[in-house]
């Protein structure tokens, strides 16, 4: 009779949802969290200046003709568009240093209305 080839591993994993849909995470003490700006965050304020810059310069003339070209309804355009306003620190830490910011993408869409001044401490978690 021979050993069993077959070997068993164990690794704990957390399955959470983002954006609706599962993602397995690791346990944090096999690979370490990072932390790090959620790629969902970055995508949607590169999409927000890109739409800004589309305005500005006169390539679309509304948001109605910029959600129409781009297949997605007004509201969603001007509510993202909201990130393309958010204080120059608050965009420094999040693009450039990669902190994690300590709300969620709908949260921080609302604080883009706040005065830059208070911007980072809602952001972050200072607040």
């Amino acid at each position: 009779m021979s050993a069993p080839t077959t070997m068993r591993v164990f690794i704990p994993l957390t399955i959470r949802k983002r954006n609706g849909r599962p993602k397995i995470v690791p346990p944090t003490d096999i690979v370490p969290d990072t932390g790090g700006v959620d790629p969902h965050i970055m995508k949607a304020i590169a999409k927000a200046w890109s739409w800004r810059r589309k305005l500005d310069t006169g390539v679309v003339a509304t948001i109605d003709d910029l959600a129409r070209a781009e297949g997605v309804t007004h509201r969603y355009v001007g509510r993202t568009m909201r990130l393309a306003y958010l204080a120059p620190a608050v965009l420094e830490m999040l693009l450039t240093q990669r902190a994690a910011p300590a709300i969620s993408i709908k949260e921080m869409i609302i604080t883009a209305d706040l005065p830059w001044a208070e911007q980072e401490a809602v952001v972050f978690g200072a607040a």
